[in-house]
């Protein structure tokens, strides 16, 4: 017999176009401390696809309703909240993080993150112990390559790390060390766009 929490994650479900391409997952919720997340991720190439929920006051929640995509590093201010209404037309924020490796091992990144463009993220509390997200949304494109330095110093130790690292995704389903901001990677000037469409995610919460 199949336990039931390996039955509840097999039922969860990610389908994206992004940039038209067809991407899918098996997304689960993560929580640390007082924050929760919803990640999905692949290994060939490395893909994540993270998404935050959270009210006005940053707290983790998954009710239904309209949530407000943001820049999670710059969310409207406490001024454009009151001017515009923003607790009264929706249930809170949302953010999502789009990283896909573009050249392994670990070399280079493509990452995308979402901005304050008036988007919004549709999420439906079935009552059910699961929680449907529906989403079409652009986000600003980066690229990052691992800086010289760090595969000088780092080398054949990081080099394994990396490798490592890899390793523990494929094996745990989840997205290891895989954000390179702040890991040893610089971002370069070139900068475009990811577009999200067509974005469906179910995830068991409960």
């Amino acid at each position: 017999m199949v336990p039931t929490v390996l039955l509840a994650q097999n039922e969860n479900s990610l389908s994206v176009k992004v940039n038209g391409e067809e991407f899918s997952a098996k997304p689960r919720k993560v929580k640390m401390r007082h924050y929760a997340y919803l990640t999905s991720n692949t290994t060939k190439p490395e893909t994540m696809l993270r998404v935050w929920l959270a009210d006005f006051k940053g707290n983790s929640i998954t009710e239904s309703g309209t949530y407000l995509v943001v820049n999670a590093d710059n969310p409207p201010s406490k001024k454009e909240m009151k001017a515009e209404e923003l607790v009264e037309k929706y249930e809170g924020y949302a953010a999502i993080r789009y990283v896909v490796e573009t050249k392994s091992p670990r070399m280079s990144y493509h990452v995308g993150d979402s901005q304050n463009n008036n988007e919004t993220i549709e999420v439906k509390n079935t009552g059910d112990g699961f929680i449907e997200l529906t989403f079409n949304v652009e986000l600003a494109g980066t690229h990052w390559k691992e800086k010289n330095a760090a595969t000088i110093v780092g080398g054949v130790g990081r080099f394994q790390s990396k490798l490592e690292d890899k390793a523990l995704s494929k094996a745990t389903g989840f997205d290891w060390n895989i954000d390179p901001e702040g890991n040893g990677y610089k971002k370069l000037k070139e900068t475009d766009t990811i577009e999200l469409s067509n974005g469906k995610m179910i995830v068991k919460i409960d």
